[in-house]
C-alpha cells in the first residue's frame, strides 16, 4: 500500500469538545491497528471549540487542513468517512470543495472511502452486530427483562441516508431475536412536509405507543457524544419528558459506537479498501 497517501478520519464535526476527544481516540487507535498515521479531522464545525477544552489543540476541519498539507508538500489524500451511511457531506459537498481546491492545487489526489454500512450486502451487519453487544450490555446492566428496543437516529431530509437506519433496524430485530420484545426504528427529529415522513415514527411518538410502554432501550444510531447523544443531550430530553408524562414508561440509552472496540476493525477495513480506489 502507499505510504504516500495522508490519511484522514472525518466525521461531521460538532461544537462540544467531547465529539472531538472521541474523534481523536478513535483515530489513535485505527493508527495503531492500521500501521498508517491518521489523523482525526472534522468536516465543519469543530475548529470553533476552544482550545483549551481540547487539551490546548485546536481541533482540524478538512479544508484548512487539506490547504495546509498541500502547502507542504503533500497531495494524496485518504479520506475514510466516520458515518453510517452515504451522507450528502461526504459523497457531494466534500467532491465539490475538492474539485475548487484543485483550481490552486492541480496535484491534488483525494479518495474516499466507503462509510461504515455496505447497503449492498445484506449480510455486512458489523455495525448491528456492536449496536447489539450494546443494547445486550444495557439490558445486562439494568437486569432488564425482554425490553422493548427502538433503533433511533438523528433523522434525515434525505432517504438513502434513512434506508441506512432501517437496514440496520432489520439486521438489529435479527441479531436480538427473541432476547428483546421488539425492535423498532425511530428517529430523533424530522423536517416538516409529507415529503420527510420516512423518519417516522419520531421518537417522541413511539415512546408510549403499543409496545413501547414499559421498558424500552435506545439503540443509539449515534458514533459519538454531541448535543443530541451527548449526556444532557436532545435524546436524554426528550426520554426525560416522555417518562414524566407516561406511566410505566422507563427509556434506557445504549452506549454510541464509539465506545465498542469493533468500530476501529471496521474502519481499518474501509481504509485498506479506500487506499485501492480511484481518486474523486
Amino acid at each position: 500500500m502507499d505510504k504516500q497517501n495522508c490519511i484522514l478520519l472525518v466525521d461531521n464535526g460538532s461544537y462540544r469538545a467531547a465529539s472531538v476527544l472521541s474523534l481523536r481516540r478513535i483515530a489513535k487507535d485505527l493508527s495503531n491497528l492500521s500501521g498508517f498515521k491518521v489523523h482525526p479531522v472534522s468536516l465543519l464545525h469543530s475548529a470553533k471549540i476552544d482550545p483549551d477544552q481540547l487539551g490546548g489543540i485546536p481541533a482540524d476541519t478538512v479544508e484548512p487542513f487539506l490547504k495546509e498539507m498541500l502547502d507542504a508538500g503533500t497531495s494524496s489524500f485518504l479520506v475514510v468517512p466516520l458515518f453510517f451511511g452515504r451522507s450528502a457531506a461526504i459523497y457531494e459537498y466534500l467532491p465539490q470543495r475538492i474539485e475548487e481546491l484543485k483550481n490552486e492545487f492541480t496535484n491534488l489526489k483525494v479518495r474516499i472511502s466507503e462509510p461504515l454500512v455496505n447497503m449492498a450486502d445484506s449480510s455486512n451487519d458489523d455495525v448491528a452486530k456492536i449496536l447489539a453487544d450494546l443494547v445486550r450490555l444495557k439490558i445486562s446492566e439494568k437486569n432488564l427483562k425482554k425490553p422493548s428496543v427502538t433503533l433511533v437516529d438523528h433523522g434525515t431530509p434525505r432517504k438513502k441516508v434513512n434506508e441506512v437506519r432501517n437496514f440496520i433496524a432489520k439486521q438489529l430485530e435479527s441479531i436480538l431475536s427473541d432476547e428483546v420484545s421488539g425492535v423498532k426504528a425511530s428517529s430523533m427529529e424530522s423536517r416538516a412536509g409529507p415529503e420527510y415522513d420516512f423518519n417516522k415514527p419520531l421518537l417522541e411518538d413511539l415512546l408510549g405507543s403499543d409496545g413501547f410502554c414499559g421498558d424500552v432501550v435506545l439503540s443509539m444510531l449515534f458514533i459519538s457524544p454531541g448535543r443530541h447523544a451527548g449526556q444532557g443531550g436532545d435524546i436524554q430530553t426528550i426520554c426525560t419528558e416522555s417518562e414524566k408524562k407516561i406511566d410505566g414508561l422507563r427509556t434506557y440509552m445504549s452506549g454510541l459506537l464509539s465506545e465498542h472496540d469493533g468500530i476501529v476493525e471496521i474502519l481499518d477495513a474501509r481504509l485498506r479498501d479506500g487506499l485501492k480506489s480511484l481518486p474523486v
